[in-house]
């Protein structure tokens, strides 16, 4: 009998070339169907997700579902999939979900992370995982009166990669707050869905606002806009992380 499962895991994208399947590349879902392909004896597992990240994208709450035909326990089945995936992707959390549970359609909305490394000199071990200021510190009062024009429904076509071919632009910013962890500013974002590169084009943009670049009131027209090349440039993949996705009760 087949079970639907759903999995939260997390991954550290730097040796990735993003989540989904490319020929020739490491992928995190490829990493993921093979280990389950040889536990279901060669039968090909699809496996979906909550969408797909960037090479060097990191993920600490990224959602999966695929179907299985096994019957392990739902206490090992984690545990089944971690010693034999490679130690940069973990499995977190698993659970068995009804058929029409969809890991990208029953989305209801995402939490991103994006991290910028303020020291003078940045730790050789935040190199992967934080982009670095070379020192700089960013005005974030600005950065956060800057934010407020993005809160709300709009049309993000002004912060959407110009090589995308979704049609439908209008997305919900729910929440978009800045905080210190350290000499590490934070920021975090909410929202119903996110267009390609769209958190990666806000905080190259909203860094520009912090550094004196752009004014924080031209928010307003750059959405208005609806053109990408008036907004900032995009924010380095490294520095980015998918936090948490969620789904309606």
């Amino acid at each position: 009998m087949k079970r639907r499962m759903k999995a939260t895991i997390t991954y550290d994208g730097t040796n990735f070339s993003g989540y989904q399947v490319q020929p020739k590349k490491r992928t995190v879902q490829e990493e993921l169907q093979k280990v389950l392909t040889v536990m279901h004896k060669n039968e090909i597992v699809q496996v979906t997700a909550s969408g797909r990240t960037d090479a060097k994208v990191h993920a600490t709450g990224q959602v999966i579902h695929f179907d299985t035909t096994l019957s392990i326990p739902l206490d090992r089945y984690a545990q089944a999939l971690n010693v034999q995936l490679p130690r940069d992707i973990r499995i977190v959390q698993i659970e068995e979900v009804s058929d029409d549970f969809h890991a990208r359609f029953s989305v209801h909305g995402k939490r991103y992370r994006y991290i910028w490394s303020c020291e003078a000199v940045q730790s050789p071990f935040r190199r992967f995982y934080a982009t670095p200021t070379n020192g700089v510190k960013p005005n974030v009062m600005a950065m956060q009166e800057a934010a407020q024009y993005i809160l709300g429904t709009h049309d993000f076509s002004c912060f959407c990669a110009a090589n995308t071919s979704v049609k439908d632009k209008v997305r919900t910013v729910a929440k978009l707050d800045f905080e210190w962890h350290g000499e590490e500013l934070h920021m975090t974002i909410e929202g119903n869905g996110f267009l390609y590169n769209m958190v990666r084009i806000i905080a190259g943009t909203l860094w520009e606002v912090g550094i004196g670049k752009r004014q924080a009131d031209e928010l307003a027209s750059i959405i208005a806009s609806m053109n990408r090349g008036n907004a900032g440039k995009t924010a380095p993949p490294h520095g980015l992380y998918l936090e948490s996705v969620f789904y309606s009760d």
